[in-house]
């Protein structure tokens, strides 16, 4: 009688401790595990207003979850760009002393066509088409 007694608490305390170590466990992992996101399916966004940018400038903005940027270009012409560099996804910034667009990770240059100029990106920026409308700059996806 006492071993049956004995087996069936021990059995308990088992059923316990694994309980016990799954409430604790799996809030960890939930933790750590990344939770997937969905890319906001976005085609068009207002990237500036017109007075915002002068010949010659530049300026990050959002497209979805993703950063563009936006040029004026030193003739007034507006060209926008995927903001993440092709090579290891930093995001690259206007330079108008070079008129390039530069990725500070590893130098790696861009013209103002998304071309690679120098450095380690293996490919072009993917391009925007730009449009204004009023006093906003319009940015789409080509298709």
């Amino acid at each position: 009688m006492d071993t049956s007694r004995r087996r069936f608490l021990n059995g308990l305390l088992g059923i316990f401790s694994i309980g016990g170590l799954g409430s604790v466990l799996y809030p960890v992992f939930r933790f750590l595990t990344p939770v997937p996101r969905k890319e906001q399916a976005v085609s068009t966004v207002v990237a500036a207003k017109v007075k915002d940018l002068t010949p010659n400038s530049g300026t990050l903005f959002k497209f979805g979850t993703k950063p563009g940027i936006l040029v004026m270009t030193p003739n007034g012409e507006y060209k926008a760009f995927n903001a993440i560099c092709t090579h290891l996804g930093c995001t690259v910034q206007y330079r108008k002393e070079d008129v390039q667009i530069w990725c500070a990770c590893h130098n790696g240059r861009y013209d103002l066509n998304g071309n690679v100029v120098s450095g380690p990106p293996p490919k072009a920026l993917e391009e925007y088409a730009c449009t204004i409308q009023g006093e906003d700059i319009i940015v789409a996806r080509r298709s």
